[in-house]
């Protein structure tokens, strides 16, 4: 990350939920206009590093930072007005509003006018299949447009950072590689993004740098492509995924 301008940093952050010790002493750090991932097994501590992120889990010892603003006790409400939007594992739309009205609570920090169209039509534009099913309620929709929907409700915050969690989850692999292009692109548009994501393969396909949790502990971090050619990596993990494919 020595040439990216820093956007988040954890620092020694350590968490708990009750006497759990989830994270332990962690270290990440996000670059503006990065794309990082965070792999790791179940229970590892991944969406715990999210809803730290997002504040709904706060950190006992260690400091959260965004663009140099400690944000450790900030709200979710202001992390997200300071530029940080997160989507949600297994999507949280709500079933019973329209796409639109979806879309529409995503720019609840926003101040309307001009703008909100502006956003509108870029995710529109992103997701021209969002356009067609604006009028639809959100819970009739396929996994797959469900995804598109809840990336374009984070991309009307107008964010600096979306923290993806388990994008491809249930997901086919039709749909799957559309959302990982559609990173790629709201990565070009100048957004950072830090993801977790259990499929390895392609998160380090589209990845700048890579951090592996294990039971709370960063305990490898690197460039994608250094950590696609780790021993430790490709047995885990990318072996995992191989084999995986060839069984569908």
């Amino acid at each position: 990350m020595a040439d990216k301008e820093l956007l988040l940093e954890f620092k020694d952050v350590n968490t708990y939920y009750g006497d759990l010790h989830v994270l332990k002493n962690v270290n990440y750090t996000i670059g503006k206009g990065e794309i990082v991932c965070l792999l790791g097994g179940n229970a590892s501590g991944k969406s715990t590093t999210m809803k730290t992120i997002m504040g709904v889990v706060r950190p006992q010892t260690g400091s959260v930072t965004f663009d140099g603003k400690v944000i450790g006790n900030m709200p979710t409400s202001e992390r997200v007005k300071l530029g940080i939007a997160p989507v949600l594992e297994a999507r949280r739309l709500f079933p019973r509003m329209t796409v639109f009205e979806n879309l529409e609570i995503g720019a609840y920090t926003q101040p309307r006018g001009p703008q909100f169209d502006q956003d509108l039509e870029r995710v529109y534009s992103l997701f021209p299949r969002v356009k067609e099913r604006r009028t639809q309620l959100a819970g009739t929709l396929s996994g797959g447009e469900q995804q598109m929907v809840a990336i374009g409700r984070a991309l009307m915050a107008r964010p600096r950072l979306i923290c993806m969690d388990e994008p491809s989850m249930g997901l086919s692999p039709r749909f799957v590689e559309t959302v990982f292009d559609t990173i790629q692109e709201i990565n070009r548009q100048g957004c950072s993004i830090f993801m977790v994501e259990q499929n390895a393969n392609m998160a380090l396909s589209i990845a700048h740098r890579a951090y592996v949790l294990q039971t709370g502990v960063v305990v490898l971090s690197g460039t994608a492509a250094e950590l696609r050619e780790n021993d430790m990596i490709k047995q885990a993990y990318l072996g995992e995924m191989q084999v995986e494919g060839a069984a569908a």
